[in-house]
């Protein structure tokens, strides 16, 4: 797999802003940056495409426009302007009853002393978010901590609130939650069924793999603790989905292994993400880890290619929401709603751009008791479109990636670009290749535009 690694880091690499080219057994394809679209290429318009990668920019540009591709650009250099919050996530209990080692929440109290929030706080953050909504509007509440189990009171008092207010207004309301999953209880299940939860279970691999990453803080492994409480969820979900998150360090890159296992247990699906920025450096992942991931992801994205022409689910995540990105043309300045439409609140009531950034003044987006920082937010949403990031301004794929992870480009930079290059450019064989077969499970894949 490191060699088709390789292969897929080499050919993703970055040859002109534009564009980018592809070429399989389907024949050619040239997928143009501006709006994400892939367009077919006929032999002698494909070999005119590469020859004008050679020529540099110029040369491509006067061939997208001798071809009518170019025009009012989708994305501009002007930032999001006083974005409607529509997400929040409640750092309800800044405790935890795990020792995960890379956690960049540091075993879930941020740097500072372990706290739960008030409901009053808890209350007042709900307010902040559906209070103003206007009717129609699609708004999401997340519960994350530490253990946002710890708190399970305050939980479902905001959730309640949030279903009343959202009724009032005539706004429509999800909920989510991350949490490890060793607090969770058969009444829990049937809470979050009741309300829709998307439930989200950090896990890391298999018995020896999860037990040796995410122990308790006494050391004693917590896999079979957790699956034991996991089983009525996943017995019971239909409303509710509950969706195995794994984060990968250099001891748990067996990903196939770890994706058939948890799709064996009954999960609505399952993901992965590397681990770029830990408080410790603990569990980094380094250029020689990213390549033996792109092996494994590939190999697990080969399986759901074969999966979706047998008609057989296979619920690999960053495969289904890849593919739907792609078929929608996806294209974006920013990686995420962090510091726009969606913003974290820690245990004391301070506005975070995300859940990543609680305790962190890099994030800092106001108070419950100020309400959102607009001089802040308006500088942090300048400051992070993905035309002011380098060297994002000359990668084919700035508009689908979006520049990265906020929290980790802040901390860490941007080690994973060739990773994540190689596995977009997979994507888009993948989606070439499935977008021909319309009876695949689970895909919706018309034909794509042809130029």
């Amino acid at each position: 797999m490191t060699a088709t690694a390789r292969h897929y880091m080499s050919v993703s690499s970055p040859r002109t802003p534009h564009t980018h080219l592809i070429e399989n057994s389907r024949g050619g394809h040239l997928f143009v940056a501006d709006g994400s679209r892939l367009f077919e290429a006929d032999a002698s318009l494909f070999a005119a495409y590469n020859a004008a990668t050679e020529g540099g920019t110029e040369a491509m540009e006067e061939l997208l426009r001798q071809a009518g591709l170019v025009g009012r650009p989708f994305i501009d250099d002007s930032p999001l302007s006083s974005p409607p919050l529509r997400a929040l996530s409640l750092a309800i209990a800044q405790k935890c009853n795990l020792g995960c080692t890379y956690c960049y929440a540091q075993q879930g109290e941020f740097g500072g002393v372990a706290k739960n929030m008030e409901l009053a706080d808890a209350l007042r953050a709900v307010d902040l978010l559906v209070g103003t909504a206007e009717p129609g509007a699609r708004l999401n509440l997340a519960f994350l901590g530490g253990e946002p189990l710890v708190n399970r009171k305050v939980l479902r008092a905001a959730t309640l609130r949030a279903v009343e207010l959202a009724g009032d207004r005539g706004a429509k309301i999800s909920f989510s939650i991350t949490t490890n999953g060793t607090l969770l209880s058969e009444d829990d299940g049937l809470f979050f069924e009741e309300h829709g939860f998307a439930v989200t279970i950090s896990l890391d691999g298999p018995r020896e793999t999860h037990d040796a990453l995410r122990p308790f803080k006494s050391g004693r492994g917590s896999f079979d603790a957790i699956m034991k409480r996991v089983e009525p969820l996943l017995k019971m979900q239909q409303r509710m989905q509950v969706t195995a998150r794994v984060t990968v360090t250099p001891r748990n890159l067996s990903l196939r292994r770890t994706l058939d296992t948890f799709i064996a247990a009954g999960f609505h699906s399952v993901g992965f993400s590397p681990m770029l920025s830990a408080p410790t450096g603990e569990g980094e992942m380094q250029s020689e880890d990213l390549e033996l991931m792109l092996g494994e992801m590939i190999n697990c994205g080969r399986e759901f290619e074969r999966a979706s022409r047998s008609g057989r689910r296979y619920p690999f995540a960053n495969m289904v929401n890849a593919m739907r990105e792609i078929h929608r043309g996806t294209h974006r300045p920013y990686p995420c709603g962090a510091g726009a439409g969606y913003l974290g609140v820690s245990a004391d009531g301070e506005l975070a751009a995300c859940h990543r950034f609680v305790g962190d003044q890099e994030g800092a987006m106001g108070s419950l008791d100020d309400g959102i920082d607009l001089s802040r937010q308006a500088d942090w949403l300048n400051a992070r479109h993905v035309h002011r990031q380098e060297p994002c301004q000359s990668c084919w794929a700035r508009y689908l990636c979006g520049g990265g992870c906020h929290h980790e480009v802040i901390r860490r930079g941007r080690p994973a670009c060739d990773y994540i290059r190689g596995w977009l450019h997979y994507c888009l064989e993948a989606y070439l290749r499935l977008s021909s077969e319309p009876g695949s499970a689970g895909l919706s894949l018309p034909g794509i535009a042809h130029g």
